[in-house]
C-alpha cells in the first residue's frame, strides 16, 4: 500500500510538470512553423526620404539579415522591416521575446492590434539593441510598449494584444549610414523580465 502511495504521488508530481511546461514560448518568426511566413521593406521613401533597406535569408544558419542605409535628407530618418497580415492571439501571454546579432545601434520591436488614429494603423514600438557581433536576447513587456503614428505620441491608445495584426522591425535612431542586423527568432513569451539575457552562442 505504502508503495502505491508513492507511485501515486510520483505520478501526479510528473502531471503537475506537465501541466508547468506547457505555458511554453510560441514562435511568431523562426524555424518551426512560424505564424510569419513573408516581409517586406517600408522605407521613409513613403514620405519623401531617401532611406533604403532590404533583407535576405543567410542560408548557412536560416537567420533573416535586415540591412541597409539610413538617410536624414528630406526629413526622413526610418527604414523597416514589417510582417504579413496576421491576426493572432497574444492576451495570454506577457510580451515579446527576440533574438538578434547586429552592429550595435538601436532599433525598435513593432507591433500592430487594432488601435486607429484618423483611420489610420497605429503603431507601438519599443526600443533595443542589436548587440554587435554576438548573439542576445531581450524580453520587451506589452505593457512598456509605446503607441504613435507617423512619429506622433499617441499615450491614449491602448495596446490589445488579442488582435495582432502585424509584427516589425525599425531602426530610427537619428544616425546617418549603414546598419545591419540579423534576427534569429521572435516569440511570444510567458517571461516577464526587462533585462538582456547572457549572449547565446550557435554555431
Amino acid at each position: 500500500m505504502t508503495n502505491f502511495f508513492k507511485i501515486s504521488a510520483f505520478l501526479l508530481s510528473l502531471s503537475c510538470l506537465d501541466l508547468i511546461g506547457s505555458e511554453k514560448d510560441i514562435i511568431l518568426y523562426g524555424a518551426n512553423d512560424p505564424q510569419i511566413t513573408a516581409w517586406q521593406i517600408v522605407d521613409d521613401g513613403v514620405m519623401g526620404g531617401l532611406s533604403k533597406g532590404n533583407f535576405k535569408s543567410d542560408k548557412k544558419n536560416g537567420s533573416l539579415i535586415f540591412a541597409g542605409n539610413l538617410s536624414l535628407e528630406n526629413n526622413g530618418g526610418f527604414s523597416s522591416i514589417r510582417s504579413n497580415s496576421l491576426l493572432i492571439d497574444l492576451s495570454d501571454f506577457k510580451g515579446i521575446r527576440i533574438k538578434t546579432r547586429g552592429d550595435g545601434r538601436k532599433y525598435k520591436i513593432r507591433l500592430e492590434s487594432d488601435a486607429r488614429y484618423r483611420l489610420r494603423t497605429v503603431s507601438f514600438q519599443h526600443e533595443f539593441t542589436a548587440a554587435k557581433g554576438e548573439w542576445s536576447e531581450v524580453f520587451i513587456p506589452f505593457d512598456r510598449l509605446k503607441a504613435s503614428w507617423r512619429g506622433l505620441q499617441l499615450p491614449k491608445k491602448k495596446f490589445n494584444p488579442k488582435k495582432i495584426q502585424k509584427i516589425g522591425i525599425i531602426i530610427a535612431d537619428k544616425k546617418e549610414g549603414p546598419f545591419r542586423m540579423e534576427l534569429d527568432w521572435i516569440k511570444a513569451s510567458h517571461k516577464d523580465t526587462t533585462k538582456e539575457l547572457t549572449s547565446v552562442k550557435r554555431d
